[in-house]
């Protein structure tokens, strides 16, 4: 039987971000991961944006600190192209108490009037069926990285450090045993001190097969391209709170989309019939994306992990020795993975993390009266 000190479930961003700092601690590591190479769930189908405008401050700083560590990182390839959120009256005032938090910790956030916000290209803010926007913020620092090229480096910075990768391994199921874990997995049985759930979408599923509850579950997202333009131009990643409707460039072409709060649980393949209400919102405010082709064979889809607060399930599970989880990022988990790392290395190897206060994103939340749910989700 094999014997680590800490095994990781997912060789997703998140679990490479963990199993390079617990290596880097001169822990035995294992990271055990069910599909045949790394970074090919959520990871590899993410977006890719990283940005600071969040309402909480916890997630405000894990994106910040984490955003400095991919800057010095080639392998990274952090663009600074910026978020720009498009904000209704309605969301106004709380938007802005959001900007106020960002810039008290020292994030680069600005206020743009809607004239200031057209300038990199035009919209309506008034559209019909859609709330009339009343100012934007951008965020400079913000922008994109390659979540694939930073999961592969973890990784390889961990194996260097020891740690032992093993793909087609899939967890079956977990008991404890004495102060730690017997995992059964595909590939034979392992012995470890601290589990790591770093599963994303699979994490619920991962907490359940060990006789746990953690409450993530699966959300399908469906990201759409459009073919080639002749003329691209640098956009920032736009966000139209008024709808849910976001987009940005890649290379010469434009990605986009928009989620559909129904399409939840393990549903697999592009879903054909959210792109007409996907258009319609976006085409309403954004009257040139008609003059585009959609590309249907470069467009793509993949899995949120989702908690019932956006946030995600930070540290260890109370009352469960030995268990941690780092999961539940609902599409925020390639933005804060580098601080998340560090964090989670802190949590097992010095029994608590201390370079940030994660307490507002331990399990223990989901028994207190008072929620408090992240605002800014896309």
């Amino acid at each position: 039987m094999i014997r680590y000190d800490v095994l990781v479930v997912g060789a997703g961003i998140i679990g490479a971000a963990c199993a390079y700092r617990l290596a880097e601690r001169g822990l035995k590591v294992g990271v055990m991961e069910q599909a045949p190479a790394p970074a090919m769930g959520s990871t590899g189908k993410s977006a890719a944006g990283v940005r600071v405008q969040f309402t909480e401050a916890t997630n405000i700083l894990l994106s910040w600190h984490s955003i400095q560590e991919y800057r010095a990182m080639p392998e990274a390839a952090y663009r600074p192209i910026g978020y720009l959120f498009l904000v209704p009256l309605s969301q106004w005032e709380m938007h802005l108490k959001g900007v106020a938090l960002q810039q008290s910790l020292g994030v680069p956030v600005q206020v743009r009037d809607l004239e200031a916000a057209q300038e990199w290209f035009d919209f309506m803010p008034r559209a019909a069926g859609l709330e009339p926007i009343q100012g934007a913020t951008y965020g400079p620092a913000d922008g994109t990285v390659d979540p694939h090229g930073i999961c592969l480096e973890y990784l390889r910075r961990a194996r260097a450090l020891g740690a032992v990768l093993h793909t087609e391994t899939a967890f079956l199921a977990a008991e404890q045993v004495g102060s730690g874990w017997k995992v059964e997995t595909t590939r034979g049985s392992f012995q470890t001190s601290f589990v790591l759930n770093a599963a994303g979408a699979w994490a619920g599923e991962i907490g359940r097969r060990a006789g746990l509850s953690i409450p993530v579950e699966p959300a399908r997202r469906m990201v759409f391209c459009t073919a080639p333009r002749p003329h691209p131009s640098r956009q920032p990643l736009t966000i139209d709170l008024s709808s849910g409707f976001w987009f940005r460039p890649e290379h010469d072409r434009l990605i986009f989309g928009r989620s559909n709060p129904a399409d939840v649980g393990f549903r697999e393949g592009m879903d054909w019939s959210w792109l007409e209400p996907t258009l319609e919102v976006g085409m309403a405010r954004f009257p040139w994306l008609e003059q585009l082709q959609l590309d249907q064979k470069a467009s793509w889809w993949g899995y949120y992990e989702v908690t019932p607060d956006h946030n995600p399930i930070l540290g260890r599970l109370p009352g469960v020795e030995g268990w941690v989880n780092a999961c539940g990022f609902s599409g925020h988990g390639v933005q804060q993975a580098a601080m998340v790392g560090r964090l989670m290395a802190e949590e097992i190897a010095d029994g608590e993390a201390h370079s940030l206060n994660i307490n507002p994103l331990r399990y223990e939340r989901f028994a207190q009266t008072r929620k408090v749910a992240e605002k800014n989700i896309v």
